[in-house]
């Protein structure tokens, strides 16, 4: 097996030592996230962030300090003098620097990036209590380097990779899988919760990326020259070239996160598989990517096991609009016994989906090829009668053997199906909590309580700490025709309630068990009937698993390694 050490046209990973001398030079700069963000002011820092670098050069501008230089260099790809960049790391220099492919010649005296090299990290909320300062290394971005992109393009940190970073559940597991890992930044966080860790990709260059990533952060990752031993198979880290499932045939995980090559991209006249965007593009008509992930990810989970990715699917003519419709076609590709999560976070329209995905790649600048591109985009859409394309989370999880045998409840109340193995889809626009991880953690935890059950009506529930609750009433009514349920963190939710439900969480105090309460309301609303008690019961049971009512046994969330930074969104700490 290749250790992808020296790939052409990738920083080269061969030589450990002068990675750990980069390292160190790096770190005496201070070249992090907050040091970075010191150098710059919060302005500027912010624009970069939006790929927007003029805020940052001003904000440089007349400043010769060594940081400043090396800012310039990686984050700006703005040529730098030969000279400043030896001053400014002693330790490697840039012959070194261009041998390791980080650099190359911009002119006689000045040199230039030939990557993106930028600090990464998270504070110290690690379930080991470290903090982890790392630099990423990846593909110079359009706003760095102007120009389409080069169509094996290693994407770095971007907004997809951090929103899975955030909702990925961080919790102890033996082997995890971070399938079309690109860079590595799924794999980072890994590191730091799993025991073995399978890396693949269909990019040579993006392993490449990786190895590299690797071994400048090895001592943060605590990594040895043994971890990535490419012979052995059970290394801590094993890198792997394939295409989906292939290289992991036959092998089990209690983790999987990808964010796969997901973006729906139609195939135009001539276009052969060479001139698709690898990090972006699965070479597959439609959706059918993330289709077969999510039917055949099942197949490699451990009993227990949970998989974690993004994706896209197309939403029918007939099934646009709003409500649930949307579900139609990713609710097909569920295998049976499965439990599904779906958490649509956007849908776009066919034409508004083709900008998105053209400006991504810079391919504006020539008239003509644009409007070729956007055609395509709009053919393909048209001959699938597709009229939107959702984004979001997926959460699969395989049921583990004593979930599996738990009798699903008596037929009343409590008969209601187990959640451990249903599929659940919701349309969530709005901003929530992150990390969320550890909430979507919280809810799976929530369900096995439900499930272990065959009633809940001998338990006691309390509100949550974070539920409030609102009424709306016309003036001069004497009753609330609204009445809401909202939550300040997690998911965010807020849930319509009957009078009945109202009364029920109002009366939620940890004193009545769930029959006692139920038992009183049907009383006092003078509602005798089984119909009354079983329909509330199934309310209440939802509002459990969704964390409005917690077991008074249940109450709280366990904390994540991938915390929120100090910046408004709550992404893990990048410098832009």
């Amino acid at each position: 097996m290749t250790d992808f050490a020296t790939v052409p046209d990738a920083p080269r990973s061969d030589d450990p030592a002068l990675l750990a001398s980069l390292a160190a030079g790096l770190a005496a700069l201070d070249y992090t996230v907050d040091g970075v963000a010191a150098l710059l002011g919060a302005e500027a820092h912010q624009a970069l962030g939006r790929d927007q670098v003029v805020p940052a050069l001003l904000a440089l501008r007349g400043r010769t300090e060594p940081l400043a230089t090396v800012v310039r260099l990686w984050l700006l790809a703005e040529p730098v003098d030969r000279a400043a960049l030896a001053n400014a790391l002693p330790g490697t220099g840039p012959r070194v620097l261009e041998a390791l492919g980080l650099v190359e010649a911009a002119g006689t005296h000045q040199l230039r990036a030939a990557v993106d090299l930028r600090p990464y990290g998270w504070p110290a909320e690690t379930p080991d209590g470290a903090g982890t300062d790392l630099w990423v290394a990846s593909d110079l971005g359009a706003h760095q380097r102007p120009g389409v992109l080069r169509h094996d393009h290693v994407l770095g940190i971007g907004q997809a990779s951090l929103t899975l970073a955030q909702g990925t559940i961080r919790r102890v597991v033996g082997r995890a899988l971070d399938l079309g890992t690109g860079c590595g930044i799924q794999l980072f966080h890994l590191l730091h919760h799993a025991g073995t860790v399978v890396a693949t990709d269909i990019s040579v260059r993006a392993l490449a990326f990786t190895r590299f990533n690797l071994l400048l952060n090895a001592p943060s990752l605590r990594l040895s020259a043994a971890d990535l031993d490419p012979a052995n198979r059970d290394a801590r880290v094993s890198l792997r070239l394939g295409s989906l499932l292939d290289p992991v045939a036959g092998e089990s995980f209690d983790l999987v996160v990808s964010n796969p090559p997901f973006v729906i991209t139609p195939r135009h006249r001539g276009e052969d598989t060479g001139e698709q965007f690898t990090y972006r593009d699965g070479g597959l008509a439609g959706d059918a990517i993330v289709e077969t992930l999510v039917r055949e990810l099942p197949g490699i989970l451990a009993p227990g096991g949970i998989a974690q990715m993004l994706g896209n699917w197309e939403v029918g003519a007939d099934d646009a609009g709003a409500g649930p419709g949307w579900a139609a076609r990713p609710g097909q590709w569920v295998p049976d016994g499965v439990q599904a999560w779906f958490i649509q976070r956007e849908q776009l329209s066919p034409g508004a989906y083709a900008e998105t995905w053209l400006q991504d790649a810079s391919q504006g600048r020539d008239r003509q090829a644009y409007a070729d591109a956007y055609a395509d985009y709009l053919h393909d859409f048209a001959t699938r009668n597709v009229a939107g394309i959702g984004f979001g989370y997926i959460l699969l999880r395989k049921p583990d053997a004593v979930q599996d045998g738990a009798a699903p409840g008596p037929a009343s109340p409590g008969g209601d199906a187990p959640f451990h193995t249903s599929a659940r889809f919701e349309e969530i626009l709005y901003p929530v909590e992150q990390p969320v991880g550890p909430h979507l953690a919280a809810v799976l935890d929530r369900e096995a309580w439900l499930d272990a059950r065959k009633s809940i009506l001998g338990e006691y529930l309390v509100v949550a700490g974070d539920v409030t609750e609102e009424r709306h009433q016309k003036p001069g009514a004497e009753h609330p025709g609204v009445i809401l349920l909202r939550q300040g963190a997690g998911l965010r939710r807020t849930n319509l309630l009957s009078t009945e439900l109202a009364g029920f969480v109002s009366a939620s105090d940890g004193d009545l068990t769930v029959g006692q309460l139920i038992g009183a309301l049907a009383g006092l609303l003078e509602r005798p009937d089984a119909g009354f008690a079983d329909s509330l019961y199934g309310e209440v049971r939802n509002l459990v698993r969704d964390g409005f009512l917690v077991p008074a046994d249940l109450t709280a969330e366990p904390p994540a390694d991938v915390p929120a930074d100090s910046a408004p969104d709550g992404t893990a700490g990048t410098a832009p």
